[in-house]
């Protein structure tokens, strides 16, 4: 067998063959013969044309009349007589230590400009790696210890042998140094921020059963971007009554320096928020921090609201949805029916990715999802009832209609849920469109529908009336703010949700939009200056006199008593005509490209668009329960924790997948692993 670190025939060839045709070597035989005379005769000179010679040079004439030769890379000597041949050096180059071994295809990858894949040996940096493994820590929520694991140390050590690896505790320190310094950079970003800023918060729980507040920022910068940053997830401490909330709040206010820029903060409709709000605003007023007073500064978390409405509504399960969860637990009960079902998706022409999910009690979204998924699988579960007597629950024809129109009725809250959950856009504009859609779906239906959908439309507008009065108004400004919509919107929706004198609450609602502007209407605002008025300065000192003269001033006071009074810059904007609603419009690059025509009104927009009117993110908002840390996480300082958190939503944010429950309790139960499948062939075979 040849050894593994011999080169092939045409190495040399491969790499020298343009080389050697320049270093042909021409020597003097060692066998020249020598005359009587004394004299030397020299024979005729030979072309050493061998291929090895382009790795080795001649050394001068020894005094023992050897002829040697060295090679160029190592240095090694070798004789190099034509009675010695070449084999010898032929050898050497194949084991030489400091052979090149690089074949034509790596060169092509190192000077190729395109090359999408590097050869190159860059050099290694172990500080590097360190903040690599660190944000990867953080990034994915890796515990500590798994810089201590015996195949992580094993992996890196094969990939690179000088990698120094480091312990768990050097691990959390660089964790925390990473969030030390990123909390310099959010400070920053806040302290140039010329807009106000609004808040939300919710309480998280270990499984230790440690409370945390988690305090989120909601700004949009001077370049019209909307930001979302976890500022604060700290311990909190018993009791978590309003008192004790207000006071976490104030202090959090306090350390990051926001207290005279908030405009307002979002809170679930738990008894001790209402509490705690109350208190902060007296508390804010003093300083008066708050425009008007604090008027607009508590919202209620429309998402949490509409949960709350939704399950009033399904309270009122109809039987069908019962049958339908009941074949999804057949299903799911043994491997081979899982088996048998998957048979029947595959005779029905169905897609099996498409999964089947089975609903939880606490999320209706789920229930929402299993309907979605049992209706693509209708056929499915029919062709399994003609095939196993055992399976009895399968919905009748009438009952698979019933459960079609509940989960079209349902669609539009699942919809609105997701659309005002989003972090990446404004979502404040987006409350009376949404609301105003419930809202007609619920009497649409309660006219229209079926029996069934009637008893769920009664439940869920009772509870929807209950709090439509508690809703903020200026979610009914941010909706003027929006060009598709203004004042005739709020309009619209008043004369069809309010029963009694709707115009009473228009006028209460263009009142406080006014209220609010002049606010901004005093701000001076840097906004590059009229043309006219820099020719205005270029009037000679002649026509100075003569316009300023004492006979065209009374003309001046007669202007001032007959002239109409100028229409406000939030006149201005309300009087133009709207944007096609239609259109999918960006309403922060509207306002961005507006903001010299109308610089207070925007500068009034960019406050209250960056208002969220949900507390939660998209999978959280289904849920009654509260969040929840994992094991990890539990188990750690309070600091430790705080920065793991923070430092991941400030470095990744929606880079990474928030949330992600959703998808495990409302687990595809038509999964089968491999152990699983095996279980079925062997059963199939009598095993």
């Amino acid at each position: 067998m040849e050894d593994s670190n011999t080169l092939p025939e045409n190495y040399i060839q491969q790499n020298d063959e343009d080389r050697i045709e320049d270093n042909v070597v021409e020597g003097l035989d060692a066998s020249d013969d020598a005359c009587d005379d004394g004299s030397v005769v020299i024979k005729k000179r030979r072309r050493m044309t061998s291929k090895v010679w382009g790795h080795f040079e001649m050394l001068p004439n020894p005094t023992d009349g050897k002829q040697r030769c060295k090679c160029k890379r190592c240095g090694a000597q070798y004789l190099c007589d034509s009675k010695n041949g070449t084999g010898n050096l032929r050898r050497h180059l194949q084991n030489c230590k400091k052979r090149d071994l690089r074949d034509i295809g790596q060169l092509i990858l190192q000077t190729g400009s395109s090359a999408s894949i590097s050869m190159i040996d860059q050099k290694f940096d172990n500080a590097e790696f360190r903040d690599l493994f660190t944000a990867c820590i953080i990034m994915h929520d890796l515990p500590f210890q798994c810089v201590e694991w015996m195949g992580v140390r094993s992996l890196m050590t094969y990939l690179r042998r000088d990698v120094q690896m480091f312990s768990r505790n050097t691990a959390r320190n660089d964790c925390k140094k990473l969030f030390t310094k990123e909390v310099c950079n959010i400070r920053s970003n806040l302290s140039k921020c010329t807009s106000r800023v609004s808040i939300t918060s919710d309480l998280w729980t270990s499984i230790n059963t440690d409370g945390f507040i988690c305090l989120t920022v909601h700004y949009i910068d001077n370049e019209w971007h909307l930001h979302k940053k976890i500022i604060s997830f700290s311990f909190m401490p018993p009791p978590h009554d309003g008192i004790a909330l207000c006071e976490k709040l104030q202090s959090l206010f306090l350390e990051w320096k926001i207290e005279s820029k908030l405009f307002s903060v979002t809170l679930d409709n738990a008894s001790a928020n209402n509490v705690c709000v109350d208190y902060l605003r007296n508390q804010l007023n003093l300083r008066r921090a708050l425009l008007c007073e604090g008027q607009f500064f508590h919202i209620r978390c429309t998402a949490h609201i509409v949960n709350l409405i939704v399950q009033e509504g399904m309270k009122e399960i109809d039987v069908s949805i019962s049958k339908i969860r009941e074949s999804i637990k057949y299903v799911k009960g043994s491997q081979a029916r899982k088996q048998k079902f998957l048979d029947c998706v595959k005779q029905s022409c169905l897609e099996s990715k498409r999964g089947l999910r089975q609903d939880v009690p606490t999320r209706w979204n789920s229930t929402f999802i299993m309907l979605e998924s049992a209706l693509y699988y209708r056929r499915a579960f029919q062709q399994l009832e003609l095939g196993d007597s055992n399976f009895k629950t399968c919905p009748v024809n009438s009952e698979w209609e019933r459960v079609e129109k509940i989960s079209t009725f349902l669609k539009p809250f699942y919809d609105i849920t997701k659309i005002i959950s989003g972090t990446k856009y404004p979502t404040a504009n987006l409350y009376f469109p949404c609301i105003s859609t419930a809202y007609a779906t619920l009497k649409h239906e309660l006219i229209e529908g079926p029996d069934y959908i009637k008893q769920m439309c009664r439940r869920m507008i009772a509870k929807f009336e209950k709090y439509w009065h508690d809703f903020s108004v200026i979610l009914a400004i941010a909706v003027i703010l929006d060009p598709r919509y203004k004042f005739a919107f709020v309009e619209w929706c008043y004369k069809r949700l309010y029963v009694g004198d709707y115009v009473f609450e228009v006028k209460k609602v263009k009142d406080s939009l006014f209220s609010l502007f002049s606010n901004y209407a005093t701000i001076n605002v840097n906004v590059p200056a009229n043309v006219s008025e820099r020719r205005n300065s270029e009037c000679t000192n002649s026509s100075s006199t003569v316009i300023n003269s004492q006979f065209l001033q009374d003309f001046d006071s007669f202007e001032e008593e007959v002239e109409m009074p100028k229409k406000s810059e939030l006149e201005l904007y309300l009087d133009e005509p709207k944007i096609d609603r239609k259109i999918e419009l960006d309403i922060l690059h509207f306002w961005k490209a507006n903001q010299y025509r109308f610089p207070e009104v925007s500068a009034m927009a960019r406050d209250v668009l960056c208002i969220p009117i949900s507390t939660v993110a998209s999978e959280s908002a289904f849920s009654n329960s509260g969040r929840i840390l994992d094991q990890y996480r539990s188990a750690l300082k309070h600091d430790i924790v705080e920065a793991l958190v923070c430092a991941k939503d400030w470095l990744y944010g929606d880079k990474v997948i928030h949330d992600p429950e959703l998808e495990a309790v409302t687990e595809d139960v038509l999964t089968l692993t491999v152990n699983e499948l095996e279980t079925n062939a062997a059963e199939s075979s009598g095993i």
